[in-house]
């Protein structure tokens, strides 16, 4: 895994996640109950699914970067395989938080993702610290 998966997935999620705007907007201006949605603006599951939301999209951008870094500069980075890994078990974040709202689950996938994204992208800027040039 050399980041071509980090961009492949980024889009795909990414695609998922402006889909998932799309049902936000229909629970916002068009679902039965609409009112109730509204103002629950900056609490419970219409606060989460909006973070979910923004996440979903700044990590598949992220693993879409990451990705393209990985693959033009794999021979000067150390570790592309662990970094590309990390971006996109990152991804466990924005769909930890999903699992919260529609599952009931336990956030341990919202912080195992938050972590493993940080990682991912200190890693990738140390690594790129450590290169001698980018030429």
């Amino acid at each position: 895994m050399n980041g071509k998966n980090n961009i492949a997935i980024g889009f795909l999620t990414m695609g998922l996640f402006m889909a998932y705007g799309f049902l936000l907007i229909y629970l916002r201006d068009f679902a039965p109950g609409k009112e109730e949605w509204i103002n629950s603006y900056s609490i419970g599951k219409h606060f989460e699914s909006r973070l979910a939301h923004v996440h979903g999209n700044l990590f598949a951008f992220l693993n879409i970067l990451i990705g393209y870094l990985l693959l033009h500069f794999r021979d000067k980075l150390q570790n592309v395989k662990i970094i590309s890994w990390l971006g996109l078990i990152g991804l466990f974040m924005p769909l930890g938080i999903l699992a919260e709202i529609y599952l009931g689950m336990s956030p341990i996938f919202v912080l195992l993702g938050a972590i493993t994204m940080t990682t991912s992208v200190i890693w990738l800027g140390v690594a790129f610290f450590k290169m001698n040039s980018l030429a």
